[in-house]
Order: C-alpha cells, then sequence, then structure tokens
C-alpha cells in the first residue's frame, strides 16, 4: 500500500510497527491490571506528538487548491547523510498528525509498504 494513502488503523498499524510496538485496536487491563490505550497515533497528539519531536519532523499549513487530493497539511523530515548530503521526505495529510505520521512511515519503511490483508480493506 502507499504510504501516502495510509489513514485510521493501517497508519496507525504502520506506525506501531515503526515503533518496533505491537498494535492494539481497543483500550483495555492486562491480565495482572495494568491499563493499556489503544494505538491511535494519528488521532492523538500524546502518542503521536513525541514521535513528531523526537524525528525532527516539521509541520507546516499550506494552501493545496491546486492539486487533486487538496491535503491541507504537509510535513517534512530532514535526515543528514554525509556531509553536504541530505535526504528530504515530504507527505500530505488531512491533518497534522496524519502527515506528520505518513513522513515518519514513509522516512522508516519506504514509499510502498507490505500490511496485513485485513487492513488493506478498509
Amino acid at each position: 500500500m502507499r504510504t501516502s494513502e495510509l489513514t485510521g488503523t493501517a497508519l496507525d498499524w504502520a506506525v506501531a510497527k515503526c515503533e518496533g510496538e505491537d498494535y492494539c485496536d481497543h483500550d483495555g487491563v492486562d491480565g495482572i491490571g495494568n491499563a493499556f490505550e489503544a494505538t491511535r497515533y494519528s488521532t492523538n497528539w500524546a502518542q503521536g506528538g513525541p514521535i513528531i519531536e523526537r524525528e525532527g519532523i516539521t509541520l507546516n499549513r499550506t494552501d493545496q487548491k491546486s492539486f487533486a487530493w487538496q491535503q491541507p497539511w504537509v510535513s517534512y523530515r530532514i535526515e543528514h547523510l554525509f556531509m553536504d548530503e541530505y535526504e528530504h521526505e515530504y507527505q500530505y495529510g488531512p491533518t497534522p498528525l496524519v502527515a506528520a505520521m505518513r513522513c515518519y512511515v514513509a522516512s522508516m519503511l519506504g514509499e510502498n509498504i507490505e500490511m496485513p490483508e485485513e487492513l488493506t480493506r478498509e
């Protein structure tokens, strides 16, 4: 699936994969009484915000009226490779968190990623 098209559960699953965590689609309590939250990086600033800060992802409001997809947010991450060489990753989204999480996933996993089949039907 194209990273630029990830939304909802599929995007949250991909971010969890980048973080080396298991994806969880519900809040609950584990077997010894510890509460846990559902994985919602693309809608919960408490989960997605620390990734944005840690990874140095920049967010800007943009006017994309000339583009078919009209995504109002652009995110980018610049990675210093060697001396004067840099790699840039840009992604767009309908919200700041969606744009930033797409950027993170693209920088970690690439433009196209393999998804579990049940997540591609969303």
